[in-house]
């Protein structure tokens, strides 16, 4: 694939004169990242790429696709990459003592979404009671639906079934009403949009926002973040000058993105999930990174895994995050 063009080349080179410096390495560090498909996610990692940042950084990354955030850290604790980058799974290993969170991309404000089929007669969460909700175990839109459900009378431990599939067939399921409603996360709304017209979108995820937030980021090897943290800190430049370029020139960024990256996606998919996210500079995240906001963040959805999976002795997130390295990349 090209990945030069003059403008890009150019706006890269411009917005990586403010960006923090790492002294780069003579040969660029072999590293096997994984990740999941979701703009949310590989946003960042994906305009770093075209940008020609991770190279830039002395970094020669192989980017390696999941479908969910617990494939991807199975895969960091068999040893088949070093680093991951995923959604509110990393509220969950790191708490089993398996990996350590060390860079966050953003809040999934209203990425996860819970749908019903009014003409099955739900139109509201005490219609839920007693029915079938798909969704897909210990992901984004399950820690979501938990919260959503508690805050609106119904308890997701006896008041409702609900059914754990890979999203895909959560989806499906949904559409072909053999469930009356699905907890999702973006872009499957959009399958469900189109094919059920009639479908009801109940509430997402920004209802919640900021006592249930649920944040999404980097995590590596115990090992790996141990014995390679001058690594980690070329990931996290690399970031920060991707993600403020997102942030500063968003419609660019996305036209990019979109071209190169998710070519059967429509711009306007791609524009509808960026809305669906929080984001912020890098020196907006140093302060939150500092002042524990992020670590708090992380707690909250700990605390969720912990009583959901029934993790004994959990880590916490003031533990298991380490902002240290951020911090000495970019100054609060």
């Amino acid at each position: 694939m090209k990945r030069r063009s003059f403008l890009e080349l150019s706006a890269a080179s411009a917005v990586a004169i403010a960006a923090p410096s790492i002294v780069r390495a003579q040969a660029p560090s072999k590293l096997k990242v994984g990740y999941l498909h979701t703009l949310a996610v590989d946003g960042q990692l994906w305009l770093a790429d075209s940008m020609g940042l991770w190279e830039k950084n002395g970094l020669n990354p192989e980017f390696i696709q999941f479908q969910t955030g617990l494939e991807l850290f199975q895969a960091m604790s068999g040893g088949s990459i070093d680093v991951l980058s995923t959604g509110a799974v990393l509220s969950n290993f790191p708490a089993r003592g398996q990996g350590k969170a060390f860079l966050i991309n953003n809040v999934e404000f209203a990425t996860a979404q819970l749908w019903v089929h009014p003409d099955m007669g739900i139109n509201s969460f005490a219609d839920l009671k007693g029915k079938k909700i798909s969704t897909t175990a210990g992901t984004t839109a399950h820690v979501f639906l938990d919260k959503a459900l508690r805050a609106n009378g119904v308890d997701p431990k006896n008041d409702v079934q609900i059914v754990n599939q890979r999203m895909q067939d959560a989806v499906t399921a949904f559409i072909s009403k053999a469930v009356p409603a699905v907890a999702l996360w973006v872009p499957f709304n959009i399958s469900v949009r189109s094919r059920v017209p009639d479908a009801k979108m109940l509430v997402d995820a920004s209802a919640y926002y900021p006592e249930a937030a649920i944040t999404g980021g980097w995590a590596a090897g115990n090992g790996f973040f141990e014995k390679n943290q001058d690594t980690l800190k070329r990931i996290i430049s690399t970031w920060t000058v991707a993600n403020d370029h997102l942030i500063n020139n968003t419609d660019e960024s996305l036209a990019l993105i979109q071209e190169k990256y998710y070519p059967r996606v429509p711009l306007s998919d791609i524009k509808e999930q960026y809305q669906a996210q929080k984001m912020f500079t890098s020196q907006e995240w140093a302060k939150m990174y500092k002042d524990g906001t992020v670590t708090q963040w992380l707690q909250q959805v700990t605390d969720f895994f912990v009583d959901f999976a029934n993790i004994p002795n959990a880590v916490p997130a003031s533990t298991y995050f380490d902002p240290s390295l951020y911090l000495d990349i970019v100054k609060a």
